[in-house]
């Protein structure tokens, strides 16, 4: 059995994320062409306790994350990078009482921004229940107590 170096940090990653213990989101694969996580289906997500259908925020909860840690399978060391933007095209509702995956890819990383796309599923990632797109901006390998400033860390010569 190969190792699966991306699925290892990924995997790693998640598990320290509270939001992603309170939800249940998993990694479910990891590789160089980007990251699907999986949440599953439970009461404390139901938006609408009539139909039983997912909230709309336990859906984007998946898909920033999924985005925000598609960046650890394109650079080669841990960053740190928030989201800049979020944009989520909810196509249907997801179907009660059923996982939904949520996939996602860096098509662009600058020296600052990383650009991400992707799309969350249940069962056949053709019949997507929503794409987004997304930004994150690349902070670095900042130490402790360190401030940008522009290009620069406070405390360095430009």
């Amino acid at each position: 059995m190969t190792e699966n170096p991306f699925l290892e940090r990924a995997t790693r990653f998640v598990s320290a994320l509270r939001h992603c213990q309170v939800l249940g989101i998993t990694v479910h694969d990891a590789s160089g062409e980007g990251m699907t996580l999986v949440l599953p289906y439970g009461p404390h997500i139901v938006g609408d306790p009539l139909t039983g259908v997912i909230h709309g925020g336990a859906l984007t909860s998946l898909m920033d994350t999924a985005c925000g840690m598609a960046t650890l399978c394109v650079l080669p060391e841990f960053e740190v990078c928030p989201t800049l933007d979020l944009r989520i095209d909810y196509m249907h509702p997801a179907a009660p009482h059923k996982p939904v995956y949520g996939f996602a890819q860096c098509y662009r990383v600058t020296t600052d921004v990383i650009f991400t796309r992707g799309f969350a599923y249940q069962d056949d990632p053709q019949q997507p229940i929503a794409h987004v797109v997304g930004t994150f901006m690349r902070m670095g390998k900042l130490l402790k107590g360190t401030q940008r400033l522009g290009n620069t860390v406070k405390g360095e010569k430009a």
